[in-house]
């Protein structure tokens, strides 16, 4: 029997009975973080997902459930002071101050990659790369669990003004007809898999009728906090997988873009039935995590994962590092050390298991791979610039701090590298 959604957010959590028998420091924290950092759980995930009797050291709980350590010690201490002393309204601005120290919208997301129609600003859509648009549909900005790394926590919080989406489709038509050089979208938030079937049609029966789109890629994390999004009746499951039966039938390539940070998450029945459903409509499902301090930094957690996701019959797509926004403080390795992990996996796994990049930075001009560090000298490459005369050149770096763990860390090792590590937003002439 399928069970029935059931969420938890911070006003209920103590209502969760899985966290009767923690101490109640670790309740306190998790309701401490949670004025910064949004918190969601479900019913799916705590009976599924994580081992109780690993408590607070189990992979998928530090996955799900926010930890002080997320918090620098000041931080910490003036949330727990400001709880207990200050009125709501004084607590709100502490809040939202702390929020806006914390780079919530990296790489330009929300003002250089925010794409104009006629001098007006088209919210909720990124276009970066040249032939790919990010598109956010209102509808889709929470997800069936909140993952305590995210980068995009600002599109779940109560600040209207941290949030980024929008509510027309048809500013984002107008925009592929005019740029049809854009062969990609990729449905994104949040989840667009919280939609139900007919908002859902809504988005792919406008997008299958761009004939200059190919491919419609979907961002998503259901698979492993809810799977039952693609086997339950009581979810829509024939009315949603008919849907996207859509894309694959009108001739475009569909792209699940899947979430697993752990194997933990692949071992379901569930889910297996999940990945059945989706593949036999046409669906290429392609993963991607990123590479976590107390959650998934050991090379066998990648070695396994990624060897279980082929055998599922996925395909390993990327390794990233946390983005410089949030708690990258507490989940970043340092790049060396990232860089072993992901060397020391692929080295156990056999040529098919190998497809994942890594270890990958999303930055303000593209994404940045780290390919060697030889005598403090890093060698890295862009395999997506907005300027696509960049992409794929190799170009060297040096560490500007102790122990770096992203490319604002290092510094170019002479003039004609020095393109590679602009940081300011830039107009890039096609």
């Amino acid at each position: 029997m399928t069970p029935k959604y059931k969420s938890y957010n911070i006003s209920a959590l103590e209502s969760i009975p899985y966290l009767q028998n923690m101490d109640e420091t670790i309740v306190e924290d998790i309701k401490i973080v949670s004025e910064i950092y949004p918190f969601k759980t479900n019913n799916y995930v705590l009976d599924n997902l994580i081992d109780w009797e690993n408590g607070i050291d189990d992979p998928i709980f530090r996955l799900n459930f926010p930890h002080k350590e997320m918090l620098t010690e000041n931080d910490y201490d003036r949330l727990k002071w400001g709880r207990k002393n200050l009125s709501q309204a004084e607590l709100s601005k502490l809040v939202n101050e702390i929020r806006l120290t914390l780079n919530p919208h990296p790489a330009g997301q929300t003002s250089f990659n925010v794409p104009f129609e006629n001098g007006v600003k088209l919210e909720g859509l990124q276009h970066k790369y040249k032939n790919t648009v990010l598109y956010f549909p209102s509808h889709s900005q929470t997800c069936h669990a909140y993952c305590t790394f995210c980068f995009r926590w600002p599109q779940f919080v109560s600040n209207a003004d941290l949030k980024f989406q929008s509510k027309e489709l048809d500013s984002l038509v107008r925009y592929l007809n005019n740029n049809p050089q854009i062969t990609d979208v990729l449905l994104t938030g949040g989840d667009p898999m919280v939609m139900g079937p007919k908002i859902l049609a809504r988005y792919i029966d406008t997008l299958i009728e761009v004939k200059s789109l190919r491919n419609v890629r979907i961002g998503t994390k259901s698979l492993a906090f809810w799977p039952y999004k693609f086997t339950a009746a009581d979810d829509g499951c024939k009315e949603v997988l008919e849907i996207l039966r859509k894309v694959t039938t009108s001739g475009k390539h569909l792209a699940i873009m899947a979430h697993f940070n752990h194997p933990a998450e692949l071992k379901s029945d569930v889910l297996m039935e999940a990945i059945e459903n989706l593949r036999a409509i046409g669906a290429e499902i392609r993963t991607q995590a990123p590479l976590l301090r107390t959650i998934n930094n050991h090379s066998d957690t990648w070695a396994e994962m990624w060897d279980r996701q082929v055998q599922l019959g996925l395909i390993p797509y990327y390794m990233f590092l946390p983005r410089d926004t949030g708690a990258q403080h507490y989940f970043a390795e340092d790049l060396s050390t990232s860089l072993q992990i992901y060397r020391t996996a692929v080295q156990k796994l056999s040529g098919i298991c190998r497809t994942a990049k890594g270890p990958v930075m999303s930055t303000l001009h593209g994404k940045v791979e780290l390919l060697d560090i030889e005598d403090d000298v890093f060698y890295l490459r862009f395999l997506q610039h907005r300027d696509t005369r960049l992409t794929y050149k190799v170009f060297k770096g040096q560490a500007s701090i102790a122990n770096p763990k992203w490319l604002s860390d290092l510094a170019p090792m002479n003039s004609a590298d020095q393109h590679y590590f602009e940081m300011e937003e830039c107009i890039v002439e096609e």
